[in-house]
């Protein structure tokens, strides 16, 4: 029987986001000091020069104005070499039109990618799968995504994810499924009789029970 593999270590929803430093395409990061103020969307690919890759980091490119709209910084990362990433990049320019400004991250020694749990024995030794961290402007893991290698990303969803995140800490609400910005938002639960009582008397939010209730912000 062979042995079991150690469990990858990664972070956690909730967990302060490892720090590090290491080279990018935009020169040396620092991550407790990048984009200071803002959301980190931390994303890794497998690999420079793959189909689906390029089509994942074409389409971060062409929305990251929506990221920044939102105070939100991009932020790539492949077991690739400096010089393959600047390649890289020059060669969908040229081919597409469209370019990489958002840092991506050479990880050679797979250093970083150890750190966040983006290497999965059971897909790859040597290439990290599609993993997304959402770490919000106090360095606090908020929601991380993984994706199988041959599986391209969802950005729609990336998007509404990030909105979800953020408004939800600024009005202290949940939000249900499928949730859309303008959308109703789910109340918080009563906690106190007091709270049941006037919660059922409410008129002026949607009830399915006094533990579910919608409303419009």
């Amino acid at each position: 029987m062979e042995p079991l593999q150690p469990l990858v270590s990664m972070p956690s929803i909730g967990s302060p986001a490892p720090d590090f430093t290491a080279q990018s395409t935009t020169g040396p990061i620092t991550f407790a000091d990048f984009a200071p103020g803002k959301w980190v969307v931390f994303f890794s690919h497998p690999a420079d020069f793959t189909p689906v890759c390029t089509t994942e980091m074409s389409g971060f490119a062409q929305r990251q104005a929506e990221f920044e709209a939102l105070n939100t910084a991009l932020l790539g990362l492949s077991i690739d070499s400096i010089h393959s990433h600047i390649a890289w990049v020059n060669n969908v320019r040229e081919k597409s039109g469209v370019y990489f400004r958002f840092p991506i991250i050479a990880d050679l020694d797979m250093k970083v990618s150890r750190l966040y749990g983006m290497l999965q024995p059971g897909a790859s030794e040597t290439a990290a799968v599609r993993a997304v961290f959402f770490i919000d402007p106090g360095h606090t893991v908020r929601l991380i995504m993984y994706y199988p290698m041959s599986v391209g990303r969802n950005m729609d969803e990336m998007l509404r994810c990030l909105q979800a995140l953020q408004f939800g800490d600024q009005h202290k609400v949940s939000l249900p499924l499928d949730w859309q910005p303008g959308e109703k938002v789910i109340l918080p639960a009563p906690k106190t009789l007091a709270q049941l009582d006037a919660r059922l008397a409410d008129d002026s939010v949607e009830k399915m029970d006094f533990y579910l209730a919608k409303t419009q912000l």
